[in-house]
This record gives C-alpha cells, sequence and structure tokens, in this order.
C-alpha cells in the first residue's frame, strides 16, 4: 500500500448510528451498542454489520460496499466479536463471519467469503478466503 488510507478524509466525522436505520452514507448496524468504531473509517454503501456480539473496527479501515459483518451466524448460531486492525481494506461484497480477526493492513479481495483470521499485512481472496503469495 503506497498511501495512509486515513489521507483520504480532510475532516472525518463520526455518523449517526442508530440501531437498523441507514447511516448519512447508506450503511447500516444492528446492535450498535456492539459496534467500536475508531475514526477515520471508510464504510462502503449498502454494508451490513450486525454487531450483536462485538465489533471493534480501527483506525483507517476501509470496507467497500454491500459487505456484510456477522457476528452472529442465523444460520448455525455461532456468535462471536469480530476485530478489523488498523489499516485493514476490505474489498466490496465481502462477507466476515463471526470470531474473526483481521490484521493490521490485511487486504480482503473482493466477493470472498472471511471465516478465518488474516495475518497482518497478508492477502487473502476467495470462498472462503485464503491466502494469495
Amino acid at each position: 500500500m503506497t498511501e495512509d488510507p486515513r489521507d483520504r478524509f480532510d475532516e472525518w466525522e463520526q455518523p449517526e448510528i442508530r440501531d437498523g436505520e441507514l447511516t448519512e452514507y447508506n450503511w447500516v448496524v444492528h446492535k450498535p451498542e456492539g459496534l467500536e468504531l475508531a475514526k477515520y473509517v471508510d464504510i462502503g454503501a449498502f454494508t451490513v454489520i450486525n454487531a450483536h456480539a462485538g465489533i471493534l473496527i480501527e483506525s483507517g479501515v476501509q470496507i467497500g460496499p454491500h459487505c456484510d459483518i456477522h457476528s452472529n451466524s442465523t444460520i448455525d448460531g455461532e456468535e462471536g466479536p469480530i476485530v478489523i486492525r488498523d489499516g485493514a481494506r476490505i474489498g466490496s461484497h465481502t462477507t466476515i463471519l463471526p470470531n474473526v480477526e483481521i490484521g493490521e493492513n490485511a487486504l480482503v479481495g473482493s466477493h470472498s467469503l472471511v471465516c478465518e483470521d488474516v495475518p497482518p499485512g497478508e492477502f487473502v481472496t476467495g470462498v472462503p478466503a485464503t491466502l494469495k503469495e
């Protein structure tokens, strides 16, 4: 990565987040009391964040549009926190499942399904997401 994603913001402001309602940037959070959102996070339109079991998104994270971040699963009942570390970037249309940590400055390709931790600085992509050289 050649530049710090935080440099894209002249004035970053925390959006108003209400349970189940679109923010001014057209993304939505369910159970916002479970979301810790750092400054200088860029979340794409139509992303859904289900923070029932806790989600931490650190500074400089970029999340593409149409992503789904679920700290609980209604399919298998799995539940657990998600952590997205400083400077990580998530491609559009990606789904992140419970109990996953995405490492600092990691990159997740578009249309991926992230079921396991992503080490810092690594690139993963696919369904399920796997490490790429």
